[in-house]
């Protein structure tokens, strides 16, 4: 069952709240950021969160403190990451030895990425789901910190995507090869909402993803 926790964001803007759903036998634990415009009960985290755990993945679900707030403006980059490194550090607090991954959709997945190149997170990977690539300056802003990663990382993107074109992902992600992988969801906008025509529900496409994710953790 999915347990409600509180964690310290930062020293100065203070606790925020947080999710945890590990099933019996979890194999792993992915910290799951939300967007910028969102919460984590936002229908897709919540929902992403649900096909994990069906996965045998635990979540780790969390607010910011601006989203904790219910209002206002996103906080600083400062913050962002530092809550982020707080939310992996109650996650682990809270779920021992299970192999740490993070990451979340859109600006959560970005963030996670630029904590881990300013110094190493204490995980195995981050998952993206819609990396925004061509927000901000564009993807040469986007991506300029990704030759400091080291550490694999999974892109879930979809070819609608009006934050991320795809093509631009397929040109950023080939520089990576060895520790990037790319899982492209045909017709999938920046909320992995689907046309008619690729044959699939959203909630299909959410199914998908969290078997592809499970699939490339066990795989590493």
């Amino acid at each position: 069952m999915p347990r409600e926790l509180k964690f310290i964001a930062t020293p100065e803007k203070g606790e925020v709240s947080a999710i945890l759903d590990q099933p019996e036998n979890a194999r792993a634990l992915l910290v799951l950021g939300h967007g910028a415009g969102s919460n984590m009960k936002h229908s897709l985290i919540a929902d992403l969160s649900d096909a994990l755990v069906r996965q045998g993945l635990a979540t780790f679900r969390y607010q910011y403190p601006y989203s904790e707030k219910g209002g206002g403006g996103l906080d600083g980059r400062k913050v962002l990451l530092a809550t982020i490194r707080s939310a992996i550090e109650k996650a682990k607090e809270e779920t021992h030895d299970l192999p740490l991954f993070a990451g979340g959709h859109s600006m959560s997945g970005r963030m996670t990425t630029l904590a881990e190149a300013d110094e190493s997170l204490p995980i195995q990977g981050i998952v993206c789901f819609a990396f925004p690539i061509n927000g901000g300056k564009g993807p040469d802003e986007r991506a300029a910190h990704f030759p400091h990663i080291s550490k694999p990382m999974l892109f879930h993107q979809g070819t609608k995507d009006k934050l991320a074109d795809i093509e631009v992902m397929k040109q950023v992600i080939s520089t990576m090869k060895d520790r990037s992988t790319l899982h492209i969801i045909d017709t999938a906008d920046h909320g992995f909402k689907v046309l008619k025509r690729s044959g699939k529900t959203r909630g299909q496409v959410i199914e998908e993803m969290a078997q592809t994710t499970a699939d490339w953790i066990d795989g590493m």
